[in-house]
Order: C-alpha cells, then structure tokens, then sequence
C-alpha cells in the first residue's frame, strides 16, 4: 500500500469525569431517555442482537474488555470483535463483512467516498476509542536502560545499523555496555496502522535516514516479521538482539527503549502519549462526524510521547435497519463513554479519551440512523 495522504491521529487528553453516564442501550440518536442515558446515569432500555466487528490487534485486550462488558450490561446482545488488523478489518468493513472497523488508521478519502455503498448511500467516519503509546521492544542480554535518539531508531529499522554496539547506539547510551550482537529488526507482516505510525514517526524525525516514507504495509523486503501485534513481540522474544515495534500494553517482558526528545530520553507512559495527541490540531477537511487530528512527531516537550496512536473505531452513518443501528449506536457510545474507557484503561494500560473528546465522539456516533 502507498503512503496514505492523511496523518491519523486524534485529539486527547487524560482524565475520567464521573458526571458523564454510561450509555448500553439503542435509540433514535438523542442522548436522553430515548437515547442510551441521560446526564444522571439512567438507562433507558438494554440493546439487544448479535453485531461484528474486525481490525486493529493493538486494541484487542480494550475490545475484550468492552465486549463483554457490554453484555453483561446488555444480556440479549452480542458483540465479536476479530483482531485481524487495521487494513483487514477496513477492508471487511467495507466490504459489508462487519458492521464497525477497529483501525490505528483514519479512513483515507477515497476509502471514505467507496463506504457509500456500504453505508446505504451515507458515508463512514471514524472516532477515537483508543489512545497508547508504540513502544520499541527489543530483547538484549545484559542491556536492560536502551536509549535511542529518532535518527538511530531509523537506522535500525532501515537496515543501515547492524550491530548493537554500532557508534550510533553507543553515543546514544554512554554509559552502557553494548555486545556486538546482531541487531534483527522485526516488522509487521500484515497491512498495519502500527506500522503506519511508527513510518509516520520516522519520517518526520529522520527523513533524511528513513527514505521509505509513511506506510500502512512494511516496505523493506526480507527480515524478521509477525502477524498482528501478539505475532510481532513473539518474534521479538523468540531471539537475542531482536528490536520491533508493538502497542506498549502488549510488550510483557520485554525491554522498552527510551526515546530521545528534544535533548531528553522519555519513557513511555499513557500520561505521555496522551500529553503528544493533546498537544496536535484537529485535522482540516474531515466531514462533519469524522474525529480525526494531524499529530506533531517533532514536539520536543519531554513530558510527551511522540510513538503513539490512535485507534478509531469506523462506522456508518447510516444502517440498513433500525435494530442494527441502534445496536452499533449502543455499543459505540459504551466504548467512548468515561466508564467504557476506564475499563479499557484498567483491562490495557491506555490512556483514556479527555472529556471533551468523550463528548464529541458520542456527538458523532448520535448521528447513526437508519436507512428511510
């Protein structure tokens, strides 16, 4: 896939507000008593029926979270999610294999001018449900503090830097001994918006290093690679002087580089990432419904992490019926709404959506109707 044309992160900020209520059920698209809850928390009516969803692998332990706690909220529905990832799950969606996408990547225009045939002549939009830091996992005997600076990570994942005790890395940790180890960069063998950011990050930090632009499918043939972001860190573990990069809330025990910004080395964190997507403008020419804003990977503000992304979740404006409307409606507003995001926060490490955000995400998702 060619480098995509819009840059794919949204606006956030942390913090949980506990006057904003849960919503688990269907409605016409008010946010009162018809509509899921009102601003004192009362739920009007349960959803109901079976509804599918595929894409991003990075959100898969939020989306399990809220899974099944939409059910046990909601007896009588049924929401799957399918981890394939972000350019699977969008392909499906907009084929009419599922009702809603999970993707690190916004919808592309053209990907938004073909969803009218899905979407019963409306359109797709997506918004924000999942904010996380990209960590640069590797596994290197002896080596547990890795600082590297954006040139070096390029380096590495161009191929330039071969060996973990190359100048590059050492300048960037003096103070650490280094092996002559092989460095094995691992990728994502599948269409990924982890990918798409990490390329993303790479290239506006070091162009002049990373020459393969910003890319959803890993453009450098041969190495090391998994599928989906479980698949990834596997190989990563799976051999000394391996380096990749996955979703922070899946890396388990594997070592976490800092990242050099500005002159500082920052670890990641959800406060961090959250603090990068709150420093980024909405981005311009979106539709009404569509939450999607341009991130600044150079921010040289050290209580920011700049390898994050956003996982949107893409929906239709418009339903075949009323049953699937509400149903995608009720299930969407949980997920952005404070106590769907505090389960995903509890269940992943993510950081969850700011208030206003929560707010503007259960604006859009009101707008769902269904078709007549």
């Amino acid at each position: 896939m060619n480098a995509r044309t819009n840059k794919l992160v949204s606006l956030a900020a942390l913090g949980l507000t506990a006057g904003l209520a849960l919503t688990a059920c269907g409605g016409s698209g008010d946010t009162g008593a018809n509509g899921g809850s009102d601003a004192g928390g009362a739920t009007a009516a349960q959803a109901s029926g079976t509804l599918a969803g595929a894409g991003a692998s990075s959100a898969q332990s939020a989306q399990d979270a809220w899974t099944q706690n939409f059910a046990a909220l909601n007896p009588d529905a049924q929401v799957t999610y399918d981890p394939v990832g972000s350019g699977a799950g969008r392909e499906q969606f907009l084929g009419g294999g599922v009702k809603f996408a999970g993707s690190d990547a916004a919808l592309t225009e053209e990907e938004v001018a073909q969803s009218a045939q899905t979407c019963q002549g409306g359109s797709a939009f997506d918004v924000p449900v999942y904010i996380s830091p990209i960590a640069v996992v590797y596994n290197l005997e002896g080596v547990e503090d890795l600082q590297l600076s954006p040139a070096t990570i390029a380096g590495i994942f161009a191929g330039t830097i071969t060996t973990w005790n190359d100048p590059a890395i050492a300048a960037d940790n003096p103070d650490a001994t280094l092996p002559a180890t092989a460095i094995i960069p691992v990728h994502r063998s599948d269409d990924s918006g982890t990918t798409e950011n990490f390329t993303q990050y790479l290239t506006e930090t070091a162009g002049d290093v990373w020459t393969h632009g910003e890319v959803e499918t890993w453009p450098i043939e041969g190495g090391q690679s998994g599928d989906g972001t479980s698949g990834l860190v596997s190989v990563v573990e799976g051999a000394d002087g391996t380096i990749g990069y996955a979703d922070a809330s899946k890396a388990g025990n594997l070592g976490i580089a800092k990242v050099k910004v500005g002159d500082e080395f920052v670890t990641y964190s959800p406060e961090a990432a959250a603090k990068a997507v709150e420093l980024s403008p909405r981005a311009e020419g979106r539709g009404e419904n569509d939450i999607v804003v341009e991130l600044d990977r150079t921010i040289d503000d050290p209580e920011a992490y700049p390898i994050v992304l956003v996982s949107y979740m893409v929906l239709c404006d418009t339903y075949e019926d009323q049953a699937t409307a509400d149903l995608v409606k009720a299930y969407a507003d949980y997920v952005v709404s404070p106590e769907g995001q505090q389960a995903a926060g509890e269940a992943a490490g993510n950081a969850p959506l700011s208030e206003a955000l929560s707010s503007d995400a259960q604006a859009s998702i009101a707008q769902i109707s269904a078709k007549g």
